[in-house]
Parts: structure tokens; C-alpha cells; sequence
């Protein structure tokens, strides 16, 4: 009896020691949470919902409705200025729209990528992502590295040189177009160009055919739970947690394993032809493994992140294109004016010709126009973010170091402040002899650290795009959503369906 005293005794005090430790680590987070609070509070912002998770639960409630994050975002900016705070749990994170301050950190090198993204994008769910490829790496050296050796895959000359794959992937999809024309049908738009841009850079970047026009492939479906696990690991750090998510963490880190296998397949495949001196060309893959080449011995962490360049471009080259044309699509159905210029400068400098050269591309400037004013009110990719490693004044306001920097295009985009009437569509903002946005308009970033693929984006959209207001007339169906689906990428939420019809002056 006393032995069994002894041992209740032993694990009372055992509870209360541990509940002690508990309460002083619960008082030394209160006394931090207030410290961070005290340092960071005289900086404007909305008001927080709660001591410990600031606002974390509106960004989370905003969420879980289907709302665009951004919305609330732009809102806050509206109600703010061009400088303020928003607190998530002990971390802070501080917004602006100032051209100024964009100019000073993006364009330099000394402002290192937001270490927490950083975190939440090296692994989805603990399995490894986008790792410390050019996306997400911190260290500039490290970076400027994997920079320099992709370069080659994105110069000009080798750009020209796709122009090829860029007519033969878009003829599928007139041709895919002209079955719908043909049984007077609609279709998804949306769904339609993600096929197209995915063959697109499986082919010119690593010399894959998938014709996911023609064939199924679990790629697309991969893609899809990476980024809606993407956004949920980047806004919500207790989401596995909750056993109803525990199957999509699964699928996610499943989907994750499936790229990062192919990607080592594709890779190996190509290594076994370079060194059996077969012709390669110099895509991506090629720059892969040339980076690898040059280290003295293969480290596991440098065949990783071969890897996690690989699910970069993979992702990335994909995705926002595929964005950029669906929305493209939506406005010029919206605006059919806008869409009968389009279509105007298209015959004049395409007229019947069945392949887009490089030089037409230069030729097509209102088409130009209309792609980045899509850009301007949906950029794909809507912002950026830095570490503050030093303290920096915006707009007269002191930031100390330590916080978290988030420039927004998308926020800049629709501001009356920088753009007239900012929500009304209007390609003449980007009319050559219009004066050009200051640091307010950045869809592909800016600075060292901008989109390494933008060239290549813009002229296969072009290409795309080009081709189908060439052969095609589209209305969009009457209950079309024009609603922004927020997956940490924008795309449309209704899937732009439209009826697709021959064009009547060309059938």
C-alpha cells in the first residue's frame, strides 16, 4: 500500500512539476508575444482579433469561405496606407504598396527571401518540395549560382528556337477547339490551356511528350494537390494536424513523391544520353545536370536540389501561363471591343498562316498590351516577400529588423492611386507611348531575384492566344463566376466556359 502511496505521490508531483514548466513557458511566450507587440505596434494596421493569433483567424476564416485572400489584403491597404501591420502568432509581417520601398529591397540583393515561405515551401506536409532551388534559396551565393548556369535555357537565341514547339503544342489545341466548333459546344477554357502550357514545358524543357490533349496523366492531378497543399502549409501551420485533413496530407505528400521520381527518372535518362554523346538539347534539364556537372563530387543534398529545380520549372512553367491565358480569354469575352482589336491586329500581321515566327511576335503590340493589362488586374503569382535583416523607413514610417516584407502586385494593380479607374479593363494603360507603372506593377517580381522564365512565359501566351482569337469566335456561357480562386496562385474560379464557334469571316 505504501509502495503504491509512494508512486501516486511520485506522479503527482511528476504533474505538477510538468504543469509548472507549462505555465512559465506559457508566461515566457505571453512576455515575448507582448515584447514583439511593443516593437512592432506603432506600425498602423487592423486591429487584433487575438493576443496570441493576431490575424491569423481572419486570414483563415477568409479562407475556409472561398474568399481571395488578397481581397482582404487590398483592403487593408485601402484602410491602412501604404505601410502596415498584420501579426501571426509571434511573427510579423509588414505590407506596402510604396513604390519606393519596392524599388529599395527587390532590386537589391542584400534582402534575403521571407525565411518562414522559405520553410513552409522546402517541404509540403514533410516531404521535400521546392527545396533550395532558385525559387526558394536564401543564400544569394547559392543562388546566383543555379542562376547563372540556367541562364542558357532562357537566353534569346534558344527562345527563338522553341518557336517551333510553341506552334505545334497550340496547333493540338486549335484542333481540339475545332471538335468543340464543329458540335457547337463549350468548353473549359481553363482546363484546356493548363493541358497545353503542361505539354509545353514537358516538352521544351525536358524533352518529354506527355499530349495530355490527346492522353491522360496523373501530372495534372499532382500539380493540383501540390498547390492547394502549397497554400495550406503556407497559411495554416496546424492543418495536419486535424485528423479530416490527414487524408489530403497524404495525397499531397504523395503528389510531391511523384514529381521529385520523374524528375529523377527524367534526369537519369538524359545523364545516360549526354554521356553516351547523343545530341541533347540545351533546355532546362540540360542546364540541370550541367550544374551538377561542375561540382567535384555529388553530395545527396546537391542531387536534391537537381531535383527541386526540376519541380520549379515543372510547377512554375505551368501553372501561372495557364492562369494568365484563362483570364486573358475572360476579359476579352467581357470586352468585345477590346476583343475585335485584338482579333484585327492578329489578321493583319498573322493573316492565314498556319506558324507564328519570332518576328510576327514583336509585331503583335496590342496583343502585347492586353497580356500584361490581364496581368495587372490577375497576376498569376500576386507578390513577394523579404526578410528585413536591418532596420528601413517607409513613407516615414520606422520598420525594425526582424519582420517579414510582402510587396504585392496585385494590391498595387487595383489602387486608384497608381492606376486610373484601376478596375476597369483597359490594354491602352500599356500603349508604348503611356508613361510606364513606377515600382507598382510587377507580376513577374523584380530586381536579381525576378521570374527567370518571363520571356518564355509571355511568348508562348502570346503564341497561344494568337492562334485562337486567329481561328476562333468565344461568348462566355451566362452563369459564368468571375470570382478569383485563391490557391496561393490566382486562377479563374468558374473555369472561364465558353461556346467556341469558327470564326464566322473564316469558316
Amino acid at each position: 500500500m505504501s509502495l503504491f502511496l509512494l508512486a501516486l505521490h511520485a506522479v503527482a508531483v511528476l504533474l505538477v512539476v510538468l504543469l509548472v514548466v507549462l505555465l512559465v513557458a506559457l508566461l515566457g511566450f505571453c512576455v515575448y508575444l507582448k515584447y514583439v507587440h511593443m516593437k512592432y505596434d506603432h506600425i498602423p494596421g487592423p486591429p487584433r482579433e487575438s493576443f496570441f493569433f493576431g490575424h491569423s483567424l481572419t486570414m483563415l476564416r477568409t479562407m475556409e469561405k472561398g474568399g481571395n485572400l488578397h481581397d482582404l489584403l487590398l483592403e487593408w491597404a485601402e484602410a491602412y496606407g501604404s505601410v502596415y501591420r498584420i501579426n501571426a502568432l509571434h511573427s510579423v509581417l509588414v505590407c506596402t504598396t510604396s513604390p519606393e520601398a519596392t524599388k529599395e529591397v527587390l532590386m537589391s540583393p542584400k534582402y534575403p527571401k521571407d525565411l518562414y515561405l522559405h520553410k513552409r515551401l522546402f517541404s509540403l506536409f514533410g516531404q521535400r518540395f521546392l527545396g533550395n532551388g532558385l525559387v526558394t534559396a536564401r543564400d544569394h551565393d547559392q543562388w546566383y549560382k543555379q542562376r547563372r548556369i540556367m541562364d542558357p535555357a532562357f537566353s534569346s537565341l534558344y527562345l527563338r528556337s522553341l518557336m517551333g514547339t510553341f506552334n505545334e503544342r497550340a496547333e493540338v489545341l486549335t484542333s481540339k477547339l475545332s471538335e468543340v466548333a464543329d458540335r457547337r459546344a463549350e468548353a473549359n477554357m481553363l482546363q484546356v490551356v493548363n493541358h497545353v502550357t503542361l505539354d509545353v514545358i514537358t516538352k521544351v524543357a525536358f524533352g518529354v511528350d506527355l499530349e495530355l490533349l490527346e492522353n491522360t496523366s496523373l501530372f495534372p492531378k499532382a500539380i493540383e494537390a501540390c498547390l492547394r497543399g502549397m497554400v495550406h502549409n503556407v497559411r495554416n501551420v496546424a492543418f495536419q494536424l486535424y485528423p479530416k485533413n490527414w487524408a489530403f496530407v497524404k495525397e499531397v505528400r504523395e503528389a510531391c513523391k511523384l514529381l521529385r521520381s520523374t524528375g529523377a527518372q527524367w534526369i537519369h535518362n538524359r545523364k545516360v544520353a549526354m554521356e553516351s554523346g547523343a545530341d541533347v538539347p540545351k533546355d532546362i534539364l540540360t542546364q540541370i545536370i550541367k550544374a551538377a556537372s561542375k561540382e567535384e563530387s555529388m553530395t545527396k543534398e546537391d542531387q536534391e536540389v537537381m531535383l527541386d529545380n526540376f519541380v520549379t520549372f515543372f510547377i512554375a512553367g505551368q501553372e501561372t501561363t495557364a492562369n494568365q491565358l484563362a483570364f486573358c480569354i475572360m476579359e476579352l469575352a467581357r470586352h468585345p471591343d477590346i476583343l475585335d482589336k485584338a482579333k484585327e491586329e492578329v489578321d493583319d500581321v498573322i493573316g492565314m498562316k498556319r506558324d507564328i515566327s519570332y518576328d510576327d511576335l514583336g509585331k503583335l503590340v496590342y496583343l502585347s498590351q492586353v497580356l500584361k493589362e490581364t496581368l495587372r488586374l490577375y497576376p498569376t503569382a500576386p507578390g513577394t516577400s523579404r526578410d528585413l535583416p536591418n532596420d528601413i523607413i517607409i513613407d516615414g514610417v520606422h520598420v525594425p529588423a526582424g519582420a517579414g516584407i510582402v510587396f504585392s502586385s496585385y494590391m498595387c494593380g487595383r489602387m486608384a492611386k497608381f492606376f486610373k479607374d484601376p478596375l476597369e479593363f483597359n490594354p491602352e494603360r500599356f500603349h508604348p507611348d503611356a508613361p510606364k507603372p513606377y515600382y507598382c506593377y510587377f507580376p513577374f517580381s523584380l530586381g536579381p531575384r525576378s521570374c527567370l522564365g518571363m520571356n518564355f512565359a509571355q511568348m508562348e501566351a502570346k503564341v497561344v492566344m494568337a492562334k485562337i482569337l486567329q481561328r476562333f469566335d468565344f461568348t462566355l456561357t451566362p452563369d459564368q463566376s468571375f470570382d478569383i480562386l485563391d490557391v496561393g496562385t490566382l486562377r479563374p474560379k468558374g473555369g472561364v466556359v465558353c461556346s467556341i464557334r469558327h470564326r464566322k469571316d473564316r469558316a
